[in-house]
């Protein structure tokens, strides 16, 4: 399939980019940063939409540093609509595993492998198909919402993972192992203040979680419950400018401490402050630390922020959006 446009088209198009320069390092995961420098971005996206008739199809060419690439490409007629999006697609999602052909790129966090999705939605229905070409894994969810009940089933099939390859001089790819092959099923009903999820999976070792949320004006209180017993309670208050949260878990059965997570969020005009904390992500680094504070300052089309982790990492930037 081919996407054309010229002067004479029904076809809109438009751009977007950014310029970032930044000092620091942030790791990623389990994966700890390098030593501290200067580094910079330049991102320039290019994206088209054509809707002269009754299918609809758009697409983006993404430039940067490091070179160009296609970005994801739609088309929809009615209510069918096919994405392409190659590795992009999360529905299809494995942990990566260390790899001794290319151990720089393993940091322990999850990956997305799927290519293409295929979607249909109408009359409270929808139903997702979504796959990776090169193993053939897939993910297929159906859902159906009829006034406060909505039930869920996703039939996800990961035997192989990824097959990809990485190659010992950074060659680009996955190895990762296979991931989840199981049928989970989900009901959330609302009535009134109260929200009730349920989930529940068909594997041998079968996983279920059950929740109940309590919306009292600007403060939401959730109670919930899985298969190895483990219960949490967390609160949620948004007041104006600042929004704060706060989870405990209790007889959490892996490791020895049970969670605690507490994030705090604060805008006050051009400056935004954030604070979290997580107990269960000790020894990971970046965005994905035990603890992160940020704070960004934006001036017209220029922002600066700052942020840091426990694990005395850094990081300045600063960014021209366009």
């Amino acid at each position: 399939m081919a996407f054309a446009a010229s002067v004479a088209s029904a076809g809109d198009m438009s751009m977007s980019g950014a310029i970032k320069l930044t000092y620091g390092a942030f790791g990623t995961g389990e994966l700890k940063a390098g030593a501290d420098d200067f580094t910079s971005e330049a991102d320039l996206d290019i994206a088209a939409t054509s809707a002269g008739g009754n299918i609809t199809m758009s697409g983006t060419l993404e430039l940067d540093e490091s070179g160009s690439a296609a970005g994801p490409v739609s088309i929809s007629t009615g209510t069918l609509t096919f994405a392409y999006d190659k590795n992009e697609m999360d529905a299809l999602t494995v942990t990566s595993a260390k790899a001794t052909s290319d151990a720089a790129v393993w940091d322990g966090e999850g990956d997305s492998y799927g290519d293409y999705t295929v979607s249909f939605a109408a009359g409270g229905i929808g139903v997702t198909y979504t796959k990776d070409q090169e193993s053939s894994d897939n993910a297929m969810g159906v859902t159906y919402t009829a006034g406060a009940l909505s039930l869920s089933m996703t039939a996800l099939d990961e035997t192989t993972g990824a097959v990809d390859t990485k190659t010992a001089g950074g060659g680009v790819g996955h190895d990762y192992g296979k991931g989840d092959v199981k049928t989970t099923i989900g009901a959330t009903y609302v009535t009134g203040p109260y929200t009730i999820a349920l989930s529940g999976d068909d594997q041998t070792d079968q996983d279920w979680d059950a929740s109940i949320a309590m919306a009292s004006g600007d403060t939401t209180i959730t109670l919930a419950a899985d298969e190895t017993e483990m219960m949490s309670v967390g609160i949620a208050y948004t007041n104006g400018a600042m929004t704060v949260s706060a989870r405990q878990e209790f007889n959490n059965p892996v490791g020895t401490d049970d969670e605690t997570e507490i994030s705090l969020s604060y805008t006050d005009g051009a400056l935004t402050f954030g604070a979290a904390s997580d107990s269960g992500q000790g020894g990971h680094y970046g965005d994905e630390a035990e603890t992160v504070i940020s704070a960004a300052y934006v001036d017209g089309d220029v922002t600066v922020a700052a942020k840091g982790t426990d694990q005395d990492e850094m990081e300045v930037s600063v960014t021209f959006a366009f």
